[in-house]
């Protein structure tokens, strides 16, 4: 009897060539992409969902300084910045894990004892369990605000300020992905938790896009020191147009984004373990 309701156990992968263990993975996600635009129409439509979602927060921008010059320290060129690097790191990081919020579902219907007979590491799986390549049209969108933004600022370009762009956008989407793995390691403690972890992934995207300024103390202590969105867009715009920092924040800080993100990361995957370990089945 005791045997129904032991955890699932699962099969380890024998080490071997890189390319061979990675093997499955592609051949997973090149289905899930196949099978997404097999049906054009409807593909099409999803990107033009995803369009109008990035349309939507671009607009909020511009209607907050089409009313103000300045808030929280910031014009509307920097403040488009703030919004272009935020959406470009959480867009790529939603299209590759952002399915994990679907977690709950799979854990009440009893799916997840699949993934763990599996000779596959059981994050790889539910990763590569599906890629969402609508989430392209909200990435377009702020690929663009990128470009229109640089154009309109007076940045001083350099080998370090190009630098300091692409590991923004890299670390970013790290930080981001460190979140949704984060709230998908919770979800096997709370199951029905999704608002909360919600306020994890899409509360630290919202507050990614604005400037720290505009919070309390309190606020700005978490989403620089716990939930470290500071890092995926505030901090790189204030080094890359040279704007000047306060006493919780400065510039210098957005060359250590890499740093938040290992951090992000060390504390997701925990956060992960802790609730793979936790998990003993369906008990079906």
């Amino acid at each position: 009897m005791a045997d129904r309701f032991a955890r699932p156990r699962r099969r380890r992968l024998v080490p071997g060539p890189l390319g061979e263990r990675l093997r499955p993975y592609r051949v997973l996600l090149a289905a899930r992409a196949r099978a997404q635009m097999q049906y054009r129409t409807s593909f099409v439509t999803d990107i033009l969902g995803t369009v109008g979602v990035g349309l939507t927060e671009l607009a909020e921008v511009w209607i907050i300084f089409h009313n103000v010059d300045v808030l929280g320290g910031l014009d509307f060129t920097a403040a488009l910045l703030v919004f272009a690097l935020s959406n470009i790191g959480f867009s790529l990081a939603d299209m590759v894990v952002g399915h994990l919020d679907t977690l709950p579902t799979y854990i009440r219907m009893g799916q997840v004892d699949a993934f763990y007979v599996r000779p596959l590491p059981l994050l790889s799986q539910f990763m590569t369990s599906d890629i969402s390549l609508r989430r392209v049209g909200r990435l377009g969108v702020a690929v663009v605000a990128l470009v229109v933004a640089l154009s309109r600022a007076d940045v001083h370009w350099s080998v370090a300020t190009v630098a300091l762009i692409a590991l923004t956008i890299v670390s970013g989407t790290a930080i981001f992905t460190a979140l949704f793995t984060a709230a998908g390691g919770l979800q096997f403690f709370f199951v029905d938790g999704a608002e909360f972890t919600n306020s994890m992934t899409y509360g630290g995207s919202y507050a990614a896009q604005q400037s720290q300024r505009v919070f309390p103390d309190p606020l700005r202590i978490l989403w620089t020191f716990v939930i470290p969105t500071a890092f995926v867009a505030y901090f790189p715009t204030l080094a890359i147009l040279d704007l000047p920092g306060d006493r919780l924040g400065s510039p210098w800080l957005a060359w250590c984004s890499p740093l938040a993100a290992l951090v992000a990361w060390l504390a997701a995957a925990a956060c992960w373990r802790a609730g793979t370990r936790h998990y003993q089945g369906a008990g079906g």
